[in-house]
């Protein structure tokens, strides 16, 4: 996921309460798509099944947006909605809470080549920009036992 701006939080900075990233990979596949624009709030309150952006635990250069399960003693249980993708908690376990950088409040899907003709470009505008809403059914779903 590529980050559009600055981070809030580094030594000098402003913090800006909003921002704006780009989704890259599958791994959240069928909510988020790649090239979907993501409105993510910095310092935003998680709550189980929430979708966040965060830290990567052993590559911190890289930002990832994730599906936040569950609270636990260490930190937050994060899987992606598609679980064939992985990158997800499975792999590298509980992130630590200092980790969660934002939670992602809407995205915008961009207009693909293939929408010329007025019906389709009607069923992109009608569906392009959408909240991106807590999903508590996945996550009971996908909470890890």
């Amino acid at each position: 996921m590529r980050e559009q701006g600055s981070e809030p939080g580094r030594a000098g900075q402003a913090r800006a309460p909003f921002g704006v990233a780009e989704v890259h990979g599958p791994s959240m596949v069928p909510t988020l798509r790649p090239g979907d624009q993501l409105l993510v709030r910095y310092g935003a309150r998680v709550r189980p099944g929430d979708v966040v952006v965060l830290r990567h635990p052993f590559q911190q250069d890289l930002l990832v947006v994730k599906r936040a399960v569950e609270r636990r003693e260490a930190g937050w249980w994060v899987l992606g909605d598609n679980s064939f993708a992985g990158g997800d908690s499975t792999d590298y376990g509980t992130v630590p809470e200092e980790l969660v950088l934002a939670r992602v409040v809407g995205r915008f899907r961009p207009r693909s080549e293939g929408q010329r003709s007025p019906l389709r470009a009607a069923l992109w505008a009608l569906s392009a920009v959408r909240p991106v809403l807590c999903d508590r059914s996945a996550s009971s779903r996908l909470r890890a036992r």
